[in-house]
């Protein structure tokens, strides 16, 4: 499989932790986001949203969103389960996941900045816009999570602390507060301290620079 990728997309970040915990095999295939290679014709056939990541399959297949990516690598190869058995415990572990990939990303990712700078925003400004809603997110997340876990709602990591570990990175990078959320910080901790999430680290990709 190929994963179209950028070192940095959050996105990304999360479909890379699951190829690893699930031991897929993949190509990493860089995309530059900064430099606009997403938005090339090349990129556009096979991704028309124009974004990161795309998956593609053996069979030349491309499965495109993260979450709807993650939805396949579950119902293809259930072991290790992202999501519990349960359909009430599968709701609760989704609803946190998608505090992050819904209200959180859309709304501080690079075109959305990009757009806020075209409007006469510096970046202070938008550094403030993305660190606002970080806290919000996370302060929604922390509450929807088990409080007696090692990770966001059992013994081993989910389809939550997938989405929660590369958001965090995010947060670092941009100052947001995290004093309020030790329960986040110490599950980031206990993730980054596994092979699977620490190969998937930005720094540990080959386009990092």
């Amino acid at each position: 499989m190929k994963l179209y990728t950028y070192w940095r997309s959050t996105t990304s970040y999360r479909v890379r932790i699951a190829l690893n915990l699930k031991g897929l095999d993949y190509e990493a295939v860089p995309v530059d986001l900064v430099r606009g290679e997403q938005k090339s014709a090349r990129f556009e056939a096979i991704n028309p949203g124009l974004g990161v990541p795309a998956l593609e399959l053996d069979d030349g297949t491309i499965l495109t969103q993260s979450m709807a990516i993650l939805d396949w690598l579950e119902d293809t190869v259930p072991e290790p389960a992202l999501l519990p058995s349960d359909p009430v415990g599968r709701a609760q572990v989704r609803a946190a996941a998608l505090v992050i990939a819904t209200d959180i990303h859309p709304v501080n990712n690079l075109r959305v900045i990009g757009r806020l700078k075209t409007m006469g925003h510096d970046q202070d400004a938008c550094t403030d816009w993305m660190n606002d809603w970080m806290t919000r997110g996370f302060e929604a997340f922390a509450k929807m999570i088990r409080t007696d876990t090692p990770f966001c709602f059992g013994s081993s990591p989910g389809l939550a602390d997938l989405c929660l570990v590369p958001q965090l990175y995010n947060a670092h990078r941009w100052g947001c507060d995290l004093s309020g959320f030790p329960r986040l910080t110490d599950i980031e901790k206990r993730s980054l301290a596994l092979p699977a999430f620490d190969k998937a680290r930005p720094e540990n990709q080959p386009d990092a620079t």
